[in-house]
């Protein structure tokens, strides 16, 4: 290679457009650091450095939310920066910084390692907001693989809990077999891009843009319609669309629950900001096969996921299924924006659901880690018996974080299906729409059974002693509880006002 393409190639790493993300791996550095250098009694306070340095990063991304680099490809290619983009940024800014939360009430009452714990979430959330960026299968898998290879440590976190050991070996088994499909997928799209008997091939087949006019010059190829098929199997595997939700039960129960949520929430959103990525640049040339694909996929997803949460009395699997119902309402949206005239209403759509999924998810798995027992894994519907009586604030934040997972009225998750569903109307996705009309109905009784037990049920002396605050994992009290509900409290407060009115988000989302 000469100087002079070495050069362009530099000239190309825009560095200040990746600001954010160089900064959570610094920070990750840090905790890193002050573990070898601070004295073990100060240990305590190095998750704090995490929390005020992820919510510092978190307000100086909101406000230059119109950075400079927008709408640039940087680094040859790899990135692209674009409003979607840095809506994702926020986004996992915001649900590391809630996992983080979540973390250490939960590792404040363990004797585990706690700062590799926040170093590993730092790691995945930046390669999560690299991943919303990326604009080359090189850029899109290096990303992927250091969210996966991630995730492996933190759903075996609990190593003195055998479920969590289990749930850690089946996610490593099953993220292998999505990232071979994935890489196969990727193989084959380079491969076909690259045949020079074919017209416009080109070496720069891993690049979106270029790999879009290919696609457009060579309709219906065989090899190339493989390819994309299994890329599309990769991305489901990782946001658990059917048939690749096979993990979540098992996946979700086992880990621990701030890391379940994790799991639910960002690594869910991550599959849909690199999906919506795909189908509108890369594969948008082969719409006659990605449609029909994702529309079955939808369909089967939401039949799947309402009915196997039905019979589930273990917390962790029951919003694990219905996770996986929210794919396919997710899903319906990707498909609605996919249809002439709708595209941007409909990615604004799934945008605005995502955000209110994450503040009714992450209040409910704040209420479960405040409950949860020494072996979280076993938390049970008969453990929320009577817990309005004896935790009356929780069982509040419970009650709306469910409500507005099952869209009730005037909860914020309302507005986020109506929103789906009117994308999906106007794409004239009427069977699409009426099965997840029926999923919602479906969805209403196990949330509701959630709902009915924890105001409604009479708890036991167990269940008592189970809600009673715990000490930490050092004889101190468990820290960070109060910080928490405040924390609650706003995810609360938060769902009932965008419930009511959307005010300038909604101005953003679904005016585009």
């Amino acid at each position: 290679m000469s100087v002079e393409l070495l050069q362009a190639a530099a000239d190309s790493n825009r560095w200040g457009a990746i600001i954010p993300e160089v900064s959570l791996g610094c920070l990750a550095l840090l905790l890193l650091v002050l573990e070898m250098a601070l004295p073990r009694r100060a240990h305590r306070l190095i998750p704090a450095v995490a929390i005020v340095g992820q919510l510092a990063l978190l307000v100086g991304v909101l406000a230059c939310f119109n950075a400079p680099y927008l709408g640039t490809e940087t680094f040859n290619g790899l990135l692209v920066h674009t409003r979607d983009g840095q809506f994702m940024r926020v986004f996992f800014l915001l649900a590391s910084l809630l996992v983080s939360l979540l973390g250490a009430v939960s590792l404040a009452r363990r004797q585990l390692p706690r700062i590799e714990f926040f170093h590993i979430v730092l790691v995945v959330s930046a390669a999560m907001m690299l991943l919303a960026q990326s604009n080359h299968f090189v850029m899109l898998f290096v990303a992927l693989e250091t969210v996966t290879v991630g995730f492996y440590i933190l759903v075996s976190y609990f190593r003195a809990s055998p479920l969590s050991l289990e749930a850690g070996l089946k996610y490593l088994i099953t993220g292998a077999l999505s990232s071979g499909l994935l890489l196969f997928g990727i193989v084959l799209l380079y491969g076909v891009a690259g045949n020079p008997l074919l017209v416009g091939s080109t070496e720069s087949g891993m690049h979106f843009g270029h790999l879009q006019t290919f696609l457009a010059a060579n309709p219906d190829h065989f090899l190339a319609s493989l390819g994309i098929v299994l890329v599309l199997c990769g991305v489901c595997f990782k946001i658990g669309a059917f048939p690749f939700q096979i993990w979540i039960p098992d996946v979700y129960q086992g880990a621990p629950t701030p890391v379940t949520a994790f799991l639910a929430v960002a690594s869910k959103a991550a599959g849909f900001a690199i999906l919506l990525t795909l189908v509108h640049t890369a594969f948008a040339p082969y719409a006659g096969l990605v449609v029909p694909t994702l529309t079955v996929l939808a369909a089967l997803t939401l039949i799947f996921g309402n009915l196997a949460a039905l019979t589930q009395h273990n917390v962790k699997r029951l919003i694990g299924l219905s996770g996986v119902s929210h794919a396919g309402f997710l899903l319906l949206g990707v498909v609605a924006s996919l249809h002439a005239g709708s595209a941007a209403s409909a990615i604004g759509a799934v945008q605005f659901y995502l955000a209110v999924y994450l503040l009714a998810s992450f209040a409910v798995f704040g209420v479960m880690t405040q409950l949860a027992p020494a072996e979280d894994a076993t938390q049970e519907l008969d453990h929320y018996r009577g817990l309005a009586k004896r935790q009356p604030f929780l069982a509040f934040v419970l009650a709306v974080g469910l409500g507005s997972l099952a869209g009730i009225p005037p909860l914020a998750g309302f507005v986020g299906k109506l929103a789906i569903f009117i994308n999906a109307f106007d794409a004239q996705l009427y069977v699409l729409l009426g099965i997840a009309i029926l999923g919602v109905v479906v969805s209403i009784y196990y949330y509701f059974g959630w709902i009915r037990v924890a105001f409604f049920g009479e708890s036991t002396e167990s269940e008592t002693a189970a809600a009673t605050p715990r000490e930490g994992g050092d004889g101190q009290p468990c820290c960070g509880c109060c910080v928490t509900r405040f924390v609650l409290g706003l995810l609360a407060a938060a769902t009932l006002v965008l419930g009511f009115y959307q005010g300038g988000l909604g101005e953003w989302f679904f005016s585009r």
